[in-house]
């Protein structure tokens, strides 16, 4: 336990700490956000939050890791991923330049690292996925990293998320006393994503920015990969599951805009936490609701590990009707304003 506490307290102070300076360095290269647009803020703030929370993460595996070959692709990968997210952050590179950076990370994991999704096994079934193990687990990577990227919408959102991630990850390892490096990034990551909300939870004085949103759905997928690779069909899911806001939202979207014959990567103002904020709710309580219902989609992956699978199953169906009767209110899926437009018209 001193061990764990260190790691996140470690990280933390350091983000903490380096935050001021890598705001002043965000406004002098103009790595700022501006109002307008989709952006519901008032004022011009910095957006390189996640230059700090990468540096954070460096200084707590460096304390508290271990040098290995896979580590060797993980930080290699994590430098592509902030140099584009930092250059975007600058110059606005756009989807494409942006997802050519993402693969590259990826391919890095997956082509030096080799850490694939081999196999899994369910309900007496061994699925070997052989040279799809490739393609899977790229699709994986990028589709973590997306995730995090599409929900970075309001102050504290993304890096609440990810933090919510991290610390369940910490909590399940440590129930099954695991020791690897999956538990030693996921509580680095930890402290490092704490550090960064002292000045990201509304209102906020920094944002992740692209270099943060990516670098943290990158670090999901790879603690992902770590922890739950060449096992059960259930294990493998339950890092999804934990993520299950940020997947169905990101799913939502995605089918929305095909829906309106929009290109996915075209952004809108119908995501889940729109959709809290025209509820006339405020941003922190659009959030802190956000982070609830997470938190409860955690508490389950964490009731199904320690064995109580009824509690988890009882738990995820209840979620994903509440999750589903919302989608079904709103207009994150369907435009119900324009339909009732024009049905009023015929």
């Amino acid at each position: 336990m001193i061990r764990i506490f260190s790691m996140i307290i470690l990280s933390m102070i350091t983000v903490v700490i380096i935050m001021p300076f890598i705001k002043k360095i965000a406004i002098q290269i103009d790595a700022v956000d501006i109002p307008g647009g989709r952006h519901i803020h008032k004022k011009v703030i910095p957006k390189l939050g996640g230059l700090a929370i990468f540096i954070g993460f460096l200084v707590g595996y460096m304390v508290f890791g271990s040098p290995s070959p896979i580590m060797n692709a993980v930080l290699i990968g994590s430098f592509i991923i902030i140099l584009t997210g930092v250059v975007d952050d600058i110059c606005d590179l756009g989807p494409l330049p942006q997802f050519i950076g993402q693969l590259a990370a990826a391919c890095v994991i997956v082509f030096y690292g080799q850490l694939l999704i081999r196999d899994v096994s369910a309900f007496n079934i061994k699925i070997d996925f052989s040279i799809l193990s490739y393609p899977l687990t790229l699709f994986f990577i990028l589709g973590c990293i997306n995730c995090i990227n599409f929900i970075d919408g309001l102050d504290g959102l993304s890096g609440g998320i990810s933090g919510i991630y991290f610390l369940t990850v910490g909590i399940i390892g440590t129930i099954q006393l695991k020791t690897g490096l999956d538990i030693t990034l996921a509580f680095v990551m930890l402290g490092a994503i704490l550090g960064f909300l002292v000045y990201n939870f509304y209102p906020a004085s920094v944002f992740a920015g692209d270099t943060g949103s990516n670098f943290m759905g990158f670090m999901i997928s790879i603690v992902a990969l770590l922890g739950f690779k060449n096992v059960t069909m259930t294990s493998f899911l339950i890092p999804l599951i934990i993520l299950a806001i940020p997947i169905l939202d990101t799913l939502f979207a995605i089918l929305r805009r095909l829906l309106k014959g929009q290109a996915i990567t075209e952004g809108d103002a119908c995501h889940l936490h729109h959709q809290l904020l025209n509820h006339n709710l405020s941003q922190r309580t659009s959030v802190l609701i956000i982070y609830a219902i997470d938190i409860l989609f955690a508490i389950a992956s964490i009731f199904y590990v320690v064995g109580d699978t009824k509690m988890g199953y009882s738990l995820y169906i209840i979620l994903t009707i509440i999750v589903v009767v919302f989608v079904l209110k709103t207009n994150i899926l369907f435009d119900h304003d324009k339909i009732r437009k024009n049905k009023k018209k015929a």
